[in-house]
């Protein structure tokens, strides 16, 4: 089985205000039905309250982020799947909850991890 993860950003949750509890709602009973289905790992969101700092090998640390990078922010899951087909559906629901796109990527298997 693989692992995926099905991010999204922060800026696409484009949501109506009176929508709020409804998402709220849709989005945790997916993960409800992913965790009676045995193919949820993990998930959350960045909590974006935190300021952001970058750590060196040397344990300095620095304000920010990589300055060329995107930003890291909005909620994910972690799903695991038997094929890709499984994880778009999944990713389908979610974003149906979510009321905005959903990112699909696979990590990859590290056997020493």
């Amino acid at each position: 089985m693989t692992k995926y993860l099905i991010p999204f950003p922060s800026a696409a949750m484009v949501v109506a205000d009176d929508d709020w509890d409804a998402v709220v709602r849709d989005s945790h009973a997916v993960i409800e039905e992913a965790k009676v289905a045995g193919v949820y790992v993990f998930g959350g969101g960045i909590d974006e309250s935190v300021p952001l700092v970058r750590v060196s090998a040397s344990g300095a640390v620095a304000e920010g982020g990589y300055p060329w990078g995107p930003a890291l922010n909005g909620g994910f899951t972690v799903l695991e799947l038997p094929s890709r087909d499984a994880a778009v559906e999944w990713a389908a629901r979610i974003a149906k909850a979510c009321r905005c796109d959903q990112e699909l990527r696979v990590f990859g298997y590290d056997p020493q991890s």
